[in-house]
């Protein structure tokens, strides 16, 4: 995409660029924006409708996940030269759209990665050690030690797909449980490290006790984890997801759970998030979920620490300032 271009007094003509915020974010934003020389415009409430009337007036544009960036916004924002996103994930963005119309685009994937990581781990654990069910017993005056006897993490392969900020982080946090972990990434080349081993998926199916997701959604890996993907593991596996619900089909993976294919999932994220309007077969698999022992819950919270929420703002703000000349 294009550098945005290099003006005359530029310093003196950033200082009037101003920029949308249309989204919630942590109070940092402002005065991190100010210091790079714009004029913050932060307007968390503000509705579509209102986006497109006033958009042509903004050189910038800030979302978080609310805000979806389609070609008819992106038609209104004549004036835009960046947009950005404060956190990982683009798949609410038209990013042909984007491109086309020569607009920068930033996100911050850096700046949650450890809240992944430390969140994956944190909700696997808590799975491989029975804490949320032993937890609720002992608060009800039941004692059952043998029923919540757990299994360690060390001398498990865990395999993660996709080898990204999230990806690497959370192989970071899994070096000291004395895990081999195997990480496959499509769009990476000689990115084996000191925390993973680069591998083919072939021998992710074989090895894998425990996989990992950190992909984005697209139309690629939409509903990629479905049964048949499942059966192609060698050994039953537990899962992880914190990458995007609908990567993982919810009733596939209830078939799984069931059949003892999958052992057990720790899931941030679910296929539809709207948890007042599932279809009648998500419902029927989030019912099963919730129910399910082995099955570990959150909503949509593993890059959403107090830290977090302002190294995005840090991270974002920091790319935008390096694009200029």
């Amino acid at each position: 995409m294009n550098n945005l271009h290099p003006i005359k007094n530029q310093t003196s003509k950033i200082k009037h660029q101003s920029v949308l915020i249309a989204d919630e974010m942590h109070n940092s934003i402002l005065s991190l924006l100010q210091d790079a020389g714009y004029i913050p415009d932060y307007q968390p409430n503000i509705t579509r409708k209102e986006i497109l009337t006033s958009l042509a007036n903004y050189h910038g544009l800030i979302i978080r996940s609310k805000t979806v960036i389609d070609a008819e916004l992106i038609e209104h924002g004549e004036n835009l030269k960046f947009i950005g996103r404060a956190g990982a994930g683009l798949d609410q963005i038209d990013l042909e759209a984007v491109k086309n119309q020569g607009i920068q685009l930033f996100h911050a994937g850096e700046g949650n990665r450890q809240a992944v990581a430390e969140h994956a781990l944190g909700m696997l654990l808590g799975l491989f050690n029975n804490l949320l069910w032993a937890d609720a017993e002992v608060r009800n005056g039941i004692w059952k030690r043998e029923q919540n006897r757990g299994i360690e993490l060390a001398n498990k392969t865990v395999g993660i797909i996709g080898y990204g900020n999230n990806g690497r982080a959370t192989a970071k946090c899994l070096c000291g449980f004395g895990c081999k972990v195997l990480a496959f990434d499509k769009y990476l080349n000689d990115y084996g490290d000191a925390y993973a081993e680069a591998a083919e998926m072939n021998q992710i199916f074989e090895e894998t006790d425990v996989l990992s997701l950190h992909i984005p959604l697209n139309l690629e890996t939409r509903f990629l984890v479905d049964f048949n993907f499942i059966n192609r593991f060698k050994k039953p596996i537990f899962l992880i997801n914190v990458a995007r619900g609908e990567i993982v089909s919810l009733t596939d993976l209830m078939e799984a759970l069931k059949s003892g294919k999958v052992l057990g999932a720790c899931l941030d994220v679910l296929e539809n998030e709207k948890l007042n309007k599932l279809t009648n077969s998500q419902q029927i698999a989030f019912d099963y979920l919730t129910k399910a022992r082995n099955v570990i819950l959150s909503p949509h919270v593993a890059g959403w620490t107090h830290e977090s929420y302002r190294k995005i703002n840090e991270v974002l703000v920091q790319k935008i300032k390096n694009s200029l000349p």
